[in-house]
């Protein structure tokens, strides 16, 4: 397996990302981010070209796919097992790399990322902040979970592989011409279309 430069990286790229694939199979997923992504993307206005950073199988950019059909869609996935999966759709053009090392050349109207930054080293968190900036040319979003504070908490057994914190507003105190356009959260009880607990922002570019 490639050599990464963090531990974080290591453990998703290997075993234990290759599981994560496996269990987090389901059309109800999909249901689900169609529900949540119908609210963020009425809020946005021109979206054309979305990339994900860390899609793993392509759930989220499925549930894109439906509700903006003629949008080009992107994914920058670090799994190998889950970019067997993101090949067999055939909408979206894959980056198969680690988001600490990707290098695009084009912007896209929103840059996404979902459940993503709470599993990345803290000391690379200004880097992926910078990528997320700078390839989009409008709309950033960010579902994650969140915490006022930076708080490391056990992940499955493990230590060092989950931290929750402010993201978003960390991201608008390093980019001051971002400003929030909306916000929300989704909940594990919903009766219908439940999500893990995390707080969405979307951002745009003053």
């Amino acid at each position: 397996m490639k050599s990464y430069k963090t531990e974080q990286e290591e453990f998703w790229a290997g075993e234990f990302g290759t599981n994560y694939v496996n269990r987090n199979q389901s059309h109800h997923l999909i249901a689900s981010n169609i529900a949540l992504f119908s609210k963020i993307i009425s809020k946005t206005r021109g979206v054309t070209s979305i990339i994900e950073f860390g899609a793993n199988i392509g759930l989220n950019l499925q549930a894109l796919h439906t509700l903006l059909p003629h949008a080009s869609l992107s994914a920058i996935e670090i799994n190998d097992s889950a970019v067997e999966q993101l090949r067999k759709n055939d909408f979206i053009h894959i980056y198969h790399e680690s988001i600490l090392e990707t290098m695009l050349t084009g912007l896209y109207d929103l840059t996404l990322i979902k459940g993503v930054l709470i599993h990345i080293n803290p000391n690379e968190l200004s880097n992926v902040y910078e990528k997320l900036y700078d390839f989009s040319k409008r709309y950033i979003c960010i579902v994650e979970y969140y915490n006022p504070t930076p708080v490391e908490i056990s992940y499955r057994g493990y230590e060092g592989r989950l931290f929750k914190r402010d993201f978003a507003g960390e991201l608008m105190d390093k980019y001051t011409d971002l400003k929030l356009v909306d916000y929300g959260f989704v909940y594990h009880r919903d009766a219908n279309f439940i999500q893990d607990d995390c707080t969405w922002f979307l951002l745009e570019k003053k």
